[in-house]
């Protein structure tokens, strides 16, 4: 029986741990709760880069590598397909379509952070939804603004910042309660294509709130590509990788 190693960061990667036996390994970054109630093992914490992710592969007889990080983890997938390559072994990928711009949107769509700063100057109150990013530069907030954050936990912000922790899904009645109480009138978005994180859009969408979109990252080439969990299982299911 081949063993997995499957790398997670997104929703859908703990849908495919939950169906793995205890000769597999599910191997998270760090960020977020670790689950403790799986049957295959958990690995948490990173390994020096696509040398030292071969070697672990190496070391623990890994035949298949299925990388199920955030589309934004580019560095992340790098090193997954590098590090296949090195030990000759099949790299699966879970690659989520992007969200396309939908009737009555206003998407704004930028490279990099100075870009998205520049696209942000004529708002006041813009809502970040790029996880911990933005906390490397509340000292740079115009006096003109006031940035609401959330991210997976709470962190500090200061006089013009407010951070919120809270985990998708989101529901499209809180998203829009959110938009209210806080007076947003941009929305600063990655395209993740998550359905559990979606409802924002819906919202920015009907109180004609422009978007922000952070531009998806080029990734690395693997072996297969996956759009959804249930053509990765599907494949598993009928290859003897299970």
């Amino acid at each position: 029986m081949k063993r997995i190693l499957l790398l997670g960061g997104v929703t859908e990667a703990l849908a495919i741990a939950r169906t793995l036996g205890p000769e597999h390994v599910y191997s998270l970054a760090g960020v977020g709760r670790v689950p403790t109630d799986l049957t295959c093992q958990v690995r948490v914490g990173g390994y020096g880069g696509a040398a030292g992710l071969a070697q672990f592969i190496r070391d623990e007889g890994i035949n298949l590598l299925l990388d199920a990080t955030h589309p934004y983890a580019a560095q992340i997938s790098q090193n997954a397909a590098t590090a296949a390559q090195l030990t000759s072994i099949p790299c699966w990928a879970l690659r989520r379509p992007a969200w396309q711009p939908q009737p009555g949107d206003d998407w704004r769509e930028v490279a990099d952070w100075a870009e998205l700063i520049n696209a942000l100057e004529p708002f006041r109150r813009p809502l970040f939804t790029l996880g911990r990013e933005p906390l490397q530069h509340l000292d740079e907030i115009p006096a003109h603004q006031f940035w609401t954050l959330r991210a997976l936990d709470v962190y500090p912000g200061n006089e013009r910042c407010e951070v919120i922790g809270a985990r998708g899904p989101f529901q499209f009645e809180d998203e829009r309660a959110l938009f209210a109480r806080r007076q947003i009138d941009v929305l600063i978005s990655k395209n993740s294509g998550s359905t559990a994180t979606e409802p924002k859009l819906d919202v920015a969408r009907e109180l004609g709130v422009p978007v922000i979109v952070l531009r998806r990252p080029e990734l690395a080439g693997v072996d297969r590509e996956f759009r959804n969990t249930s053509e990765i299982l599907e494949a598993l299911s009928t290859s003897d990788n299970s």
